[in-house]
């Protein structure tokens, strides 16, 4: 059905709606990840918290974040975890997914775990019309004790 006052193309800010459940968000942004949940509140510790990127949709209250975390497993104060969280609430439901692995794993999965959540992040700013672009960071070795001077003899 045409209305003849309709002239060429629909406005770009038209809205759109479509029906998601979390179920469905959990297999489109979640796949690979540790674990997945929903709520109606956020289950990371703030104080715990190394990283933390918001995308917000203002005019309805909806957001995507991704939160890094480390936290020791309680009753074991030497398995100290690393988790990268993310956090998808649309109206009252928070959908999360969880990229956990001990600190003390290879870089490699290091490397894995921060790759599929941060892919899952920038998928998951889609739904609140965000783009996300990477940025470049420096990161200086941590030197437990100095390195010695070489000397001449």
């Amino acid at each position: 059905m045409t209305n003849e006052a309709d002239s060429g193309e629909p406005d770009w800010e038209t809205p759109l709606s479509l029906t998601t459940t979390p179920a469905l968000l959990i297999h489109a942004l979640m796949g690979t990840a540790s674990a997945v949940h929903t709520g109606w509140s956020s289950c990371v510790d703030e104080s715990l918290a190394l990283s933390n990127v918001v995308a917000m949709d203002d005019s309805a209250g909806n957001y995507v974040r991704l939160v890094e975390q480390e936290f020791v497993e309680d009753g074991k104060p030497e398995e100290v975890w690393h988790d990268w969280t993310l956090e998808v609430r649309i109206g009252a439901v928070l959908t999360t997914g969880h990229w956990q692995l001990e600190a003390s794993a290879h870089p490699s999965d290091w490397d894995w775990n921060a790759r599929e959540a941060r892919r899952a992040f920038e998928r998951g700013c889609v739904l609140i019309g965000r783009r996300v672009r990477e940025t470049i960071a420096v990161e200086e070795p941590e030197r437990a004790d100095p390195i010695p001077r070489a000397s001449r003899h």
